[in-house]
């Protein structure tokens, strides 16, 4: 009886069209390519618009609906009702959103990511995964609506995930469910019509947190002019920006300033790094405890723990050694740099100073979007950044810089950055590719706090890296860093650590505090 009941599962199957395995994923995804107008149709796909009407289930009140996408990864979504509106967008640079009372706001973290990864599944439409850096697992089958489809768990390069659902005979997306903005929200598509040449739905049942909108699209368009403007910040919450150029020499000079106070300072940083597979698996996860002090403006770190074990003895004392070296490195380094600044002041030389600062930003970017905010309890200027296409890179730093696109907050009554969010808009190669290349999509988030009302220290790190290392397989690597426990002590301290019956036994630094 069991086998019958295989055979007559294995033949409707198969007859529905169903994969049975993780190996026809790429099956369903060209049959839905095919449903949907074909690779050809959906490649020359530039921009979408789909404007509707909806009554709300909640409370039964009319009001719009507007979606529009745009290549490389633009998104919008709105629902306008009883005059307020409901906006979320992603413009390239950074995600931001409106509430119905009004407040216009920039999306963080894992709310921004969101929203990027909303923009890269719109405007990929499941093409060239690898180019586009989605990865695909099979979940299983599924009903929706009462029909048999099929379940697809997309993981976009940020880690954001979305599950879509394909419609078992039509082979067309009939949901989709994924966290946007921070708030659950699933997609039914009915009512599939051809616009272009591409297969568009007309009815949407949106859920989002607790509400239903039933959506009747009046209009869809493939290849419209939709306007950059229309996913950047609304007219009325930008300012003017100021004059970056003194604004940014200001918080330089503010950096040399209290790059001396930082080394009154010790901290605990903990890394978390989480390495994923060639299908977006886990491979494995590892935590690192370090502590740390700063030193002519460099962090000298100490490893303490393993993945919440204390190192042994004997590990304790290699990682003492290794700060020592460090210590005696920076130390033999600073030496040789007053020695040259000394000399060359006695032959009358100008000083050179070989830090690049964040001038650099000014001639490798354009800036966007400059708006006022709140960002941890204080008022901070917020604007975007995107390449500067008529800036030629010399320098290494000049290269690296002129490839980022994001969003910077600065406090500008401290004079510095309090956030900072980046990502590749095109591969970096190092030493021509052959020494490393970190790929399109690496991004990273670097927040700063005032500690002790005096002194900018980090708090936050955060990156997402795709890369190739010495011509081997490529990997991604997310890691998090949290810094803590921030404390003063005398820097005159130093002195003392070089010798190993006072050190050996202990984790290095051993700061005496105030």
């Amino acid at each position: 009886m069991r086998g019958l009941l295989i055979l007559f599962a294995l033949v409707l199957f198969t007859a529905l069209g169903i994969p049975l395995c993780a190996e026809d994923i790429s099956k369903i995804v060209d049959q839905y390519i095919k449903a949907a107008g074909g690779a050809k149709a959906i490649s020359k796909i530039q921009t979408i618009e789909i404007e509707g009407r909806f009554t709300s289930a909640s409370n039964g009140k009319a009001g719009t609906f507007t979606f529009d996408t745009k290549l490389p990864n633009r998104y919008y979504s709105e629902l306008v009702a009883d005059d307020k509106s409901w906006i979320e967008a992603y413009n390239g640079k950074s995600a931001w959103h409106e509430n119905g009372a009004g407040e216009i706001a920039t999306f963080l973290g894992e709310e921004s990511s969101q929203l990027e990864a909303a923009g890269q599944y719109y405007n990929t439409r499941l093409l060239n995964l690898k180019k586009n850096k989605l990865v695909l697992a099979l979940v299983g089958h599924a009903q929706v609506r009462g029909k048999d489809a099929f379940e697809i768990e997309v993981t976009a390069a940020s880690g954001m995930k979305r599950h879509v659902y394909f419609d078992a005979a039509t082979h067309l997306i009939v949901e989709e469910k994924a966290t946007v903005g921070g708030v659950e929200e699933t997609m039914l598509y009915g009512d599939y019509r051809t616009v272009d040449g591409v297969k568009l739905p007309y009815q949407i049942e949106l859920h989002r947190g607790g509400d239903t909108y039933q959506i009747a699209v009046t209009r869809a368009a493939v290849n419209g002019v939709v306007e950059e403007r229309v996913f950047d910040f609304p007219k009325k919450s930008q300012v003017q920006l100021p004059d970056l150029k003194a604004l940014f020499k200001k918080i330089d000079e503010n950096q040399k300033t209290i790059r001396k106070i930082t080394e009154n300072y010790t901290g605990t940083r903990t890394e978390q790094e989480t390495e994923y597979d060639g299908n977006g698996k886990v491979k494995k996860v590892e935590t690192n405890q370090y502590t740390f002090f700063y030193l002519d403006g460099e962090e000298v770190s100490t490893l303490v723990q393993k993945d919440g074990k204390p190192l042994s003895e004997a590990e304790q004392k290699k990682e003492n050694e290794k700060t020592r070296k460090r210590i005696e490195e920076l130390q033999k380094h600073e030496a040789k740099k007053e020695a040259k600044e000394k000399k060359d002041a006695e032959q009358g030389k100008e000083e050179k100073n070989g830090d690049p600062g964040i001038e650099v930003f000014l001639r490798a970017s354009k800036f966007a979007n400059p708006r006022r905010e709140r960002f941890r309890g204080q008022d901070v200027l917020v604007f975007d950044f995107e390449p500067n296409p008529e800036f030629k890179p010399q320098k290494l730093e000049e290269k690296v810089v002129q490839k980022l696109a994001g969003v910077v907050w600065i406090d500008e009554k401290a004079l510095n950055v309090a956030r900072l969010e980046a990502y590749f808009v095109g591969d970096m190669k190092l030493a021509g590719g052959l020494l490393a290349n970190l790929q399109k999509g690496t991004s990273f988030v670097l927040e700063q706090a005032f500690v002790n009302n005096e002194v900018w220290l980090p708090t936050y790190a955060e990156a997402h890296v795709g890369a190739r290392v010495l011509l081997l397989k490529g990997f991604k690597v997310d890691e998090v860093t949290r810094y803590s426990d921030y404390k003063r002590f005398n820097v005159e301290s130093l002195a003392t650590i070089g010798k190993p019956k006072e050190a050996a036994e202990k984790p290095v630094p051993a700061p005496t505090q105030k």
